[in-house]
């Protein structure tokens, strides 16, 4: 109790409802069958873990509020921020915090710092700097995140704290994405409590209303509550889900020496993944396909239901994915011919493809197809458009009309309800005969979205010059082609 007998405004962490409460309630009211393991085609990087999920609380209320033995307090590299969570928590501590911070002498972006709690009743503060977003540095700000909230763990198990309470730490003043913060938040915890688990009792994110659901969405993702919301989740993971300890991987940063090169690491971590795809063979292609010719076989016959057919090809997708998670790509993800820039006039993401950059009989295209997969997933599941680049390409790198049809039987369906154009960048007579008969003949649904561009100001009618990447030698083809108005338009430095 608070003086004069009023009820205390701080909140018990043993006294809030845990992640796993709600669901397990659910479930006994239901009456549903759990899913027996022998079930699982497929296991989650994020398996089920009872243990891990009892550690986890989300809770819609002010950080500065919780009694645990640490909160998190974001701000600026000074330490001065005024943003809603900085200002309670110094209204709650008191002054002294204020003359506390000033002998810090300010935190850099990714680092943390821990001070007293003062007046709070959590016993202390660990103070971290999120990054300024911008969609052009994205990899660093990743990389940057994902050090506040490793730090900050770090912080925990050096002071042997027994629970944390997480703010938000990305602000809405740095621009960051919170669906994308909220990945590398969730995972790095995940992967913090897989190695360093007996260090932790509770782990608290504190969430305001608007970024409440987020969090109900994407939890599950990594702390699913039982085998049958693992498989349903599966499908909803991006592509980069981070090391083993949940750091961004950036494949082109990638140096891997194995004793058996093609044998991922962690093969012994995936015997659900082995177990279902020992019978099949070692070739990459074989161990995602399955026996191809018996399931065309009990289409035509009609022996399998639609919804068969789509649960089995979201299974083979399944494979597809967890072996581009596993496999080593830096060597395609090197030649640049695949990159995410910025928005179009819409707002939807703008993937770039670079076609003299796949030199298509130099590269083993079966991970050129994995790696598409690999980067693509995450992006797929919200509405995008294509850029393709068909600027200086030659027979070395055309793509062959059975790859483009086996990637498009492979990808999940969302990759072909979200695709809302592709921009087809200086194409050729041949180009666009080719595309003709292959959007004809070979698949449907592609045609009407294809729009061929013949100069780059007709690309940015669509898409803002400022919100694309351009390699140098388009834009010097194009001034070249179409005048010397684009020679002045400054190449990307990261290309």
């Amino acid at each position: 109790m608070d003086p004069l007998g009023a009820p205390s405004q701080f909140v018990d962490v043993d006294s809030l409802p845990g992640w796993t409460d709600a669901y397990e309630a659910k479930q006994l009211g239901s009456h549903q069958n759990p899913v027996e393991k022998a079930q699982v085609d497929v296991r989650s990087p994020f398996p089920y873990r009872k243990d891990i999920n009892a550690k986890i609380i989300l809770w819609k209320g002010d950080v500065a509020l919780l009694n645990c033995t640490a909160i998190v307090n974001t701000s600026n590299e000074s330490l001065t921020d005024k943003n809603p969570v900085s200002e309670s928590i110094f209204m709650h501590a008191g002054p002294d915090l204020r003359d506390e911070l000033q002998k810090l002498k300010g935190c850099r972006t990714g680092e943390a710092k821990l001070t007293k709690g003062f007046n709070l009743a959590a016993r202390f503060i660990i103070h971290t700097v999120g990054p300024k977003y911008k969609s052009r540095y994205r990899t660093a700000a990743e990389s940057s995140l994902y050090s506040c909230y490793r730090n900050v763990l770090q912080l925990t198990k050096e002071q042997a704290m027994c629970s944390v309470g997480f703010c938000v730490i990305n602000s809405l003043k740095r621009c960051y994405p919170l669906e994308d913060a909220t990945h590398i938040a969730l995972r790095t915890v995940r992967r913090f409590l897989e190695i360093h688990g007996e260090t932790l009792e509770k782990v608290v994110f504190a969430v305001s209303e608007l970024e409440e659901a987020t969090y109900q969405k994407l939890l599950p993702l990594y702390f699913p509550r039982s085998l049958e919301e693992e498989i349903q989740s599966l499908p909803y993971l991006p592509a980069d889900i981070g090391n083993a300890e949940g750091e961004p991987v950036v494949p082109e940063r990638q140096i891997r020496i194995t004793e058996k090169p093609g044998v991922p690491d962690d093969a012994s971590d995936e015997e659900g993944l082995e177990a279902d795809l020992s019978f099949i063979g070692s070739h990459a292609f074989a161990r995602m396909e399955g026996d191809v010719d018996k399931q065309r076989r009990l289409i035509l016959q009609g022996q399998l239901s639609e919804a068969a057919l789509q649960k089995q090809h979201q299974r083979n997708y399944n494979r597809w994915l967890c072996q581009a998670r596993a496999e080593d790509l830096s060597d395609i993800a090197s030649l640049k011919a695949l990159y995410q820039t910025g928005v179009d006039n819409c707002g939807r993401t703008v993937m770039v493809v670079v076609g003299r950059n796949i030199p298509v009989t130099l590269i083993d295209m079966e991970k050129a197809l994995l790696y598409f997969i690999h980067v693509m997933d995450h992006i797929a599941v919200k509405e995008y458009v294509l850029v393709y680049f068909h600027t200086l390409t030659n027979d070395y790198n055309q793509l062959d009309s059975n790859f483009l049809k086996k990637l498009y039987d492979v990808v999940d369906a969302k990759y072909k309800r979200n695709l809302k154009a592709l921009y087809f960048v200086h194409p050729t007579f041949r180009s666009k005969v080719s595309a003709w008969f292959f959007t004809t003949f070979t698949v449907s649904g592609l045609k009407d979205k294809i729009h061929y561009v013949e100069s780059l100001q007709q690309l940015f009618a669509a898409i803002p010059p400022e919100q694309i990447d351009l390699p140098p030698f388009v834009l010097e083809y194009d001034a070249r082609e179409n005048g010397p108005y684009y020679s002045s338009y400054p190449p990307s430095p990261d290309l």
